[in-house]
């Protein structure tokens, strides 16, 4: 990783046309992401950069795209992803701006959700600057419409949550008609490892570079609440959800009945709660995972052996509702929160048998005891969570695509691509998230159009 040493824009070896234009816009000093990408990437380097919206990394590629600009040849030159159509609005508007200065510079956007007809006529003119959403451009490629034989570079924004709407597959196949002699810049508020592997594909030797956080390391907070009896424990948990209100929490049981148990009485009291454990067959298992991982359930409760392999970064809060047997389980658990700089909380519920297994463990629990919440919190509503999933009856056999779906939600009368969560695509059948206040409208959009031609079944999973 890279250390910021920031500067000047004016230090840079930039074309004087744009460093007028920046100056004019009173974009004096780098923000640390630039600092620390903007020479490396007009040394013409390949650079992944972890940096989320509003830390300048719009320009810190368009400038660098702008900058090895051949004005007089209008085919595509830079051809820049984005997840959804708001994105890539904002980020060709922002490269115009930074391009003001140079005279005839043409940036298209070619995202779903709008008419093709007038992205053919715009193609046909000829482009400098394509941005747009991966299944709109896969799409134009498909059909000829889009010639990317003269791009040297792509950039791949919010990589992140590109894949989270499921377009792994969409982009492999717009890479592999970009020349190999390209640079290639990847930005990602994450570096999950799916990441990593798109890096090692498609990247030499890639410079990484990270925006330092304001808060550094992970902040996890332990209590632990004493509950001698089953229904203590029950309402102790329910309690502390009531509370804290997680996105977000995984509660760990020892046994499967358990599990099951919690699930099931969690669900009576109106908690958004689902549960994984061996009886589940893989079809269950994966429903309950995409449920969570896309924020439509907020309360997972599992076992140890459920649980692993489970992939989830960004969890508020994790519930001990049984000690673990050991020492080692314990730190595995709670360190399932308060990653990447986060604040998290683990609460452990004991009673005094399970005593001796707290003594084992490494830490003060005495000092970490905590009385239970009010019974107050037990009267406010239950937070729904944002997000909803909808299940459509169409996947991967069907040819159904994330970009059909996105294309599908967010056309006339739909919906706005920020509005939609993370894309799951399986065989038969397809998960997409959306806000949770608009799950009303984009049932409507999917019952009443058609998806790549054809109409398919579609509910609210609950």
């Amino acid at each position: 990783m890279s250390t910021v040493n920031t500067t000047d824009f004016s230090e840079l070896k930039l074309n004087p046309d744009l460093l007028k234009n920046l100056s004019s816009l009173e974009y004096e000093s780098m923000t640390p992401i630039q600092a620390l990408s903007l020479p490396v990437i007009l040394a013409g380097d390949d650079v992944i950069g972890q940096g989320k919206t509003g830390s300048g990394k719009t320009a810190a590629f368009g400038l660098g795209l702008l900058q090895k600009l051949d004005v007089t040849s209008f085919k595509a030159q830079s051809i820049v992803l984005c997840p959804t159509r708001e994105l890539a609005d904002q980020v060709a508007s922002e490269i115009r701006k930074l391009a003001r200065a140079v005279h005839n510079i043409k940036v298209l956007t070619l995202c779903g959700g709008t008419p093709f007809g007038p992205q053919i006529g715009s193609l046909a003119h000829g482009v400098h600057i394509v941005v747009g959403t991966p299944g709109r451009i896969e799409e134009h490629l498909r059909k000829g419409t889009l010639k990317l034989g003269a791009v040297n570079t792509l950039v791949l924004d919010e990589a992140d949550r590109m894949l989270d709407m499921g377009f792994q597959d969409t982009i492999d196949e717009i890479i592999e008609k970009v020349p190999e002699n390209r640079q290639t810049l990847l930005f990602s508020a994450t570096f999950p490892k799916e990441i990593m592997s798109i890096a090692d594909k498609v990247m030499q030797n890639p410079t990484i570079v990270e925006a330092p956080s304001i808060e550094e390391g992970s902040t996890i907070k332990q209590y632990f609440h004493l509950t001698n009896t089953d229904d203590e424990r029950m309402k102790a948990l329910r309690l502390l959800l009531a509370k804290h209100k997680p996105n977000a929490a995984l509660v760990f049981c020892n046994t499967k009945s358990d599990t099951q148990d919690v699930t099931d009485e969690l669900a009576y009291y109106k908690f958004y709660a689902i549960s994984i454990h061996g009886d589940l067959d893989q079809r269950e298992r994966d429903q309950a995972l995409i449920r969570f991982s896309n924020g439509s359930v907020s309360v997972l409760v599992a076992t140890d052996v459920a649980a692993r392999g489970l992939d989830i970064d960004d969890l508020d809060m994790v519930i001990n509702f049984n000690v673990a047997h050991d020492p080692e389980v314990h730190t595995h658990r709670i360190g399932r929160t308060g990653r990447a700089g986060k604040h998290g909380i683990a609460c452990t519920l004991y009673n005094d048998k399970e005593t001796r297994k707290l003594e084992l463990l490494d830490v003060d629990w005495v000092d970490c005891t905590s009385p239970l919440p009010s019974d107050n919190y037990l009267h406010k509503p239950i937070k729904r969570p944002l997000m909803t999933t909808l299940k459509v009856d169409g996947g991967k056999k069907q040819k159904l695509r994330p970009g059909d779906i996105v294309g599908g939600l967010t056309g006339k009368d739909g919906i706005p691509g920020d509005k939609i969560g993370k894309i799951n695509v399986v065989s038969n059948w397809s998960y997409v998230a959306v806000s949770s206040e608009l799950v009303k409208t984009a049932l409507q959009k999917i019952q009443n159009d058609k998806l790549k031609g054809r109409t398919f079944r579609v509910r609210i999973l609950s």
